[in-house]
């Protein structure tokens, strides 16, 4: 065995056995549920950094895939944090049908995608409006629909929207990105071209992604999941195909002309990472680093941090199983020939929707990243610190709604939707009055 990698195996035995000691002195974390009006202004209050004796972590569940090892101690079940003032929940509408994303307008209006088909403009006092018309025809089925909208760079002079869906294409299906010109009236658009289609089509209805986001240098980030099912998934691993990638494209949809597999052979030029399960969340910080968090098998939700040309891995590394409760196939925990991760979660958030912190609102998160989950029906809060996760929080968890998105409004406001047939969009603001 390459002494490398038997360093690797008794690092990760250590961290083990350190995990399963604390385990069994620690058996519950005193951290009381939210309310309605949560902390949020000013000092935190912290604990000891993940892996000290002494420091409870904030997840004390029993790990859907026990039997995994995490590569240090800080890559999982950090400390609590609980922020020391409060914030309201505005409830700005109701009644939303599966909404997908959240897109804030300069104006304060919000863009909402709702899943089965349906882009709206929900003003800033809360008005819903009629569907704007000029969307192409949407695979609206299991997980695929209307995905994410995102406005062009410079939308307060051109007024172009992009959005994501999975496309109906013959007998498959695939996710696509589109844009288009929204009209002086807002009930429509105009311009409207798919230009750019995720190949190949495939015959599912699971794991389409997908999230877009513009980074510092202009460039459209859109992430795609490797459709799920165990035919098609290891392509996720194959430059020939966009399936499981992170792809990097010009504002026309072209790939961008740096990218790192564009003069490899057979290799697909928008490729700009390689090795996603279906990422359905992706956010810039300050510094212009993108990052994601990937919706892994049970057992590996992963928070990524995206450089081009690397592999993250699935799936042939991944700290989850199978649903069923099986190993994944062929699969170990970490390989130091790709990526790992920066922080997971055991048991699963199930991610969708991820932000950045940058405004004046809540002083005290900026630079944290705020992740909706699905499964835990929460807004997750993490405090990174020299690129790693050292304390996380669960907000909103006492409305038992599916997150499904969260964006940062140009007031600063924190804008969250729910995945619900009847799903709400929030605002998150300071105390409209005080406590």
């Amino acid at each position: 065995m390459h002494p490398l990698t038997q360093s690797l195996m008794d690092s990760r035995q250590r961290n083990r056995t350190t995990t399963l000691l604390l385990a069994g002195l620690v058996t519950a974390c005193h951290y009381p549920g939210q309310q309605t009006r949560l902390r949020a202004l000013g000092a935190e209050t912290t604990a000891q950094a993940p892996g000290q004796t002494g420091c409870p972590p904030l997840e004390t569940r029993v790990a859907n895939a026990p039997g995994q090892r995490p590569t240090t101690p800080d890559q999982t079940r950090a400390c609590p944090i609980a922020s020391s003032a409060t914030f309201d929940v505005v409830v700005l509408a109701t009644g939303l049908q599966t909404p997908w994303a959240v897109e804030p307008l300069p104006n304060g209006d919000l863009l909402i995608t709702e899943k089965p088909g349906r882009l709206r403009i929900v003003s800033a006092q809360g008005q819903v409006g009629a569907p704007i018309q000029g969307l192409p025809a949407v695979y609206a089925s299991g997980q695929g629909g209307l995905l994410d909208v995102a406005l062009s760079p410079a939308f307060p002079t051109d007024q172009t929207l992009y959005w994501s869906f999975s496309e109906p294409r013959g007998e498959g299906n695939a996710t696509s990105v589109a844009k288009g010109v929204l009209s002086p009236d807002r009930r429509s658009l105009s311009r409207v071209r798919v230009i750019f289609r995720a190949m190949p089509a495939y015959n599912g209805d699971m794991h389409f992604g997908s999230r877009l986001a513009f980074g510092p240098d202009g460039m459209l980030y859109v992430s795609l999941g490797e459709r799920s099912d165990l035919e098609i998934r290891p392509q996720a691993q194959q430059l020939n195909s966009h399936m499981g990638k992170i792809l990097r494209l010009t504002p026309d949809g072209q790939p961008a002309p740096d990218n790192p597999f564009a003069r490899q052979a057979g290799a697909l030029p928008e490729i700009w990472t390689v090795g996603h399960r279906n990422v359905q969340a992706t956010a810039f910080d300050a510094q212009g680093q993108l990052w994601s968090v990937d919706m892994g098998p049970q057992g590996g939700d992963e928070l990524n941090r995206i450089e081009g040309g690397k592999n993250y891995g699935w799936p042939l590394v991944t700290f989850g199983e199978e649903y069923s409760g099986d190993p994944v196939p062929n699969a170990t925990t970490t390989n130091p020939e790709y990526v790992d991760p920066v922080y997971y979660w055991d048991p699963v958030i199930a991610p969708s929707g991820a932000q950045f912190y940058t405004g004046d609102a809540f002083p005290a998160w900026r630079g944290n990243l705020f992740v909706g989950a699905l499964k835990d029906r929460a807004l997750v809060r993490l405090q990174l610190e020299q690129g790693r996760v050292t304390r996380e929080e669960r907000l909103l968890s006492d409305r038992k709604q599916r997150i499904r998105d969260v964006r940062q409004g140009p007031d600063g406001a924190l804008y969250v939707v729910t995945d619900e047939a009847k799903g709400e969009l929030w605002k998150l603001v300071p105390p409209l009055r005080k406590p």
